[in-house]
């Protein structure tokens, strides 16, 4: 299923969205805007976290090995096209900030944690046509690469970075909050109602890491204060408020599957939350983007569904 290959790209995501926004709106030094065009396709350095083994690879086989790892190949190949120039942004956004140059001295690696997902072994004809078609690709909002954030099921509206993510230390005005995609028509029954059960334990100690307060043996969960899409951005736990993006974080972003709740209660020794959707519902919904592609829609057209006043550039041929 496409959650499966997503959990760990949603995880990165949000540890970075909810530790960068933690530092608050702090100046940063101007960045430098993207180059209109690359004299060729540029090869990078890639850390494979498995072995160890630092190897050259071109940009566009590794964007098909993360397609691959991040939707399902056998999906329509204008969706999978829309994956790629995400994908593709995602990798010259996070080269250019030299994220992982500082890990391991290369420009990407293979943990989702500190990367993308990827995986060559699962890349068919399907991936090969959408990395090919959209070779090149980028977007760009004002000069400068976009956060090309996604997930896997939105829940049928999409969330801004601020009630998604927590993320509010750089404006991202180009992406689209409030898009109805209608992704719960097709998407599979857990992402349109999922029912988990946490010990109480292990929500107050995510709870504590998350805030440096105790809530206590809590006797209850609310949820206080919910975003324009309806998702939890704020719940009391006991006597402690804390963030929804960073509870989902703490408690593992595949048990609470989002923040889309509909649920939460306390039961005996139980936290039992229900919602709908899975990820953080910020940018691209893969499900909709599904959609859309068996409506018909192009990549490009997908992805200003979900994004806009952006720019698709073709860095190389």
């Amino acid at each position: 299923m496409v959650g499966r290959y997503l959990a760990g790209t949603v995880t990165l995501t949000l540890i970075l969205a909810l530790c960068i926004s933690a530092s608050g709106c702090s100046r940063t030094a101007p960045r430098k805007p993207v180059p209109t065009a690359w004299k060729s396709e540029p090869t990078i350095s890639l850390y494979i976290n498995e072995t160890g083994e630092k190897k050259k690879i071109k940009l566009e086989d590794y964007v098909a090995g993360v397609v691959a790892a991040e939707m399902e190949p056998t999906w329509p190949v204008n969706a999978l096209a829309a994956q790629a120039i995400l994908a593709r942004t995602f990798t010259m956004e996070n080269i250019k900030a030299g994220r992982v140059k500082r890990l391991h001295g290369t420009d990407a690696s293979t943990s989702v944690e500190e990367f993308q997902a990827y995986n060559p072994s699962r890349i068919n004809n399907n991936v090969r046509q959408a990395v090919a078609r959209t070779r090149g690709e980028v977007i760009t909002y004002r000069g400068d690469y976009i956060k090309s954030w996604f997930s896997a099921c939105d829940g049928g509206v999409s969330a801004s970075a601020a009630e998604g993510l927590a993320y509010t230390r750089t404006p991202t005005p180009y992406v689209r909050a409030g898009v109805k995609d209608n992704c719960l028509a097709i998407t599979t029954p857990e992402n349109r109602r999922w029912v988990c059960r946490i010990p109480m334990a292990r929500v107050r100690s995510a709870v504590q890491n998350v805030t440096g307060r105790d809530p206590g043996p809590a006797a209850g969960v609310r949820v206080v204060r919910r975003g324009p899409s309806g998702r939890a951005e704020l719940l009391q736990v006991g006597g402690v408020t804390v963030g929804g993006p960073a509870l989902r974080l703490a408690l593992g972003s595949d048990l609470m599957r989002s923040t889309f709740l509909t649920e939460a209660a306390v039961q005996g020794n139980e936290l039992i939350l229900a919602g709908k959707g899975y990820g953080h519902g910020v940018g691209m919904c893969q499900w909709g983007a599904r959609l859309l592609a068996q409506q018909g829609r192009s990549p490009r057209e997908i992805i200003r569904f979900f994004y806009r006043d952006i720019q698709i550039k073709k860095l190389w041929s």
